[in-house]
C-alpha cells in the first residue's frame, strides 16, 4: 500500500472519524471502502440521462415502422442465406 496525503473539508474528516469510531475500524479502512464504492458506481448512468436515454427508446418502440413486411422478410432471408455461406467474403469463395 501506499501512503498519500488529501486535503479533505472538516464535514468529510468529521464522517470519516465517525465511520472509523462506529466500526471500531481504521480511518484508512473507511475512505478505502468508500472509494471502492465510488469507484463501482462510476459506469452507471446519473438518473436523468437513463431517463433521456430511455424516453428515447421509447419513442422510437412506438413508432411504426416505415418498411413492408415482405421487405423485412426479404432481408432476413437474405441475412440468413449470407450466414449459410460461412460469413465468406465473394473473392474467397471463388476459391
Amino acid at each position: 500500500m501506499k501512503k498519500v496525503t488529501y486535503t479533505l473539508d472538516d464535514q468529510t474528516v468529521d464522517t470519516v472519524r465517525r465511520a472509523a469510531k462506529r466500526s471500531n475500524r481504521p480511518q484508512s479502512s473507511i475512505v478505502r471502502e468508500a472509494v471502492a464504492a465510488y469507484g463501482a458506481n462510476q459506469d452507471r448512468l446519473p438518473e436523468t440521462e437513463r431517463r433521456r436515454l430511455l424516453n428515447i427508446l421509447h419513442a422510437y418502440m412506438v413508432t411504426a415502422p416505415k418498411r413492408s413486411r415482405a421487405s423485412v422478410d426479404k432481408e432476413l432471408r437474405d441475412i440468413r442465406a449470407s450466414r449459410r455461406l460461412g460469413w465468406a467474403r465473394k473473392s474467397d469463395r471463388r476459391r
